[in-house]
């Protein structure tokens, strides 16, 4: 089942206007998640809402927000508030400008979503907005409010729909310097460029998500499944990382284990290869007999 919209509206460029759905590009719902439990009992924690002097359980209708000025001092604000302060874009996109898309910091991207046009109407608007921006090669910037809050939002082609990527603000970005101006100046040789640069044409390769494996969630997976039928669960010594004394030397090992392992596997597509070929070869022999 396809998941619900977490946003709709209207996106609009200039005079065009189309009716939209953002959807969320991602989930952790495939992810193994824990629920906190009370280890005496088994059962499981609920948390309430209580009132820190009383002691008293608040409902949820009762509970507002509050910015802290000092110790016992808050701003009360209700939602109300909040949406009338953003009420201009709480239900439309507007594409504000264009950019070319190597010029944003991907430090600024936060989390990407699904736009699409929303109903029967609107799907001619939608197209010509989404190959604008294709033809140009460019990266439309509006604003979207979501959970009460506004957001900036880059849009770009994705196939037949549209990409939306919320970007953060420059205060939510730290400066670099403020941790790199430790970091020592340090002159690197041409032969341990020449050596570092030899690995990484041996580990060249594609970007091909499907190919990442999530160890962890396999781990975690495997150890509930031996929980689950008893079995006791060894214990793992931690990898220790290795003291480099020459990093030359270091480099050199690097290289020949990198080149051992590649060695190791052409060998094994070699095997796949050869076996196929034998079993091809076997079934062909096998039919020639057959109609023999």
């Amino acid at each position: 089942m396809a998941p619900r919209a977490n946003w709709k509206g209207f996106l609009r460029l200039s005079l065009v206007t189309c009716p939209v759905a953002l959807y969320p590009a991602t989930t952790d719902s495939e992810k193994i998640h824990f629920n906190q439990l009370n280890k005496k009992t088994g059962h499981r924690i609920k948390y309430l809402k209580v009132d820190a002097d009383t002691g008293k359980e608040v409902s949820s209708d009762e509970v507002i927000k509050g910015y802290k000025v000092d110790t016992d001092t808050y701003v009360e604000v209700s939602n109300n508030e909040l949406e009338n302060i953003a009420l201009e874009s709480t239900r439309t996109i507007d594409i504000d400008e264009f950019v070319p898309k190597s010029e944003i910091d991907p430090r600024y991207l936060i989390r990407p979503y699904y736009l699409v046009p929303d109903g029967k109407v609107g799907h001619d608007a939608f197209a010509v907005i989404r190959e604008t921006i294709r033809n140009m090669d460019m990266v439309g910037i509006g604003r979207v409010v979501l959970t009460s809050r506004e957001h900036i939002i880059g849009l770009e082609p994705l196939g037949k729909g549209l990409m939306g990527t919320l970007i953060r603000y420059p205060y939510e970005v730290r400066d670099e310097n403020e941790y790199f101006d430790g970091i020592k100046d340090v002159k690197v040789t041409k032969a341990m460029l020449d050596l570092a640069k030899h690995i990484v044409n041996q580990k060249k390769a594609h970007f091909e998500p499907e190919k990442f494996e999530d160890h962890y969630e396999e781990a975690l997976s495997e150890l509930i499944k031996a929980k689950r039928q008893g079995k006791a669960i060894a214990h793992k010594p931690r990898p220790r990382g290795e003291n480099v004394v020459d990093l030359m030397d270091a480099l050199k090992k690097s290289l020949e284990r990198t080149e051992g392992t590649r060695e190791r596997k052409h060998h094994a597509v070699d095997r796949k290869r050869r076996t196929h070929k034998r079993t091809a070869k076997a079934g062909r022999s096998t039919a020639r007999r057959k109609t023999g």
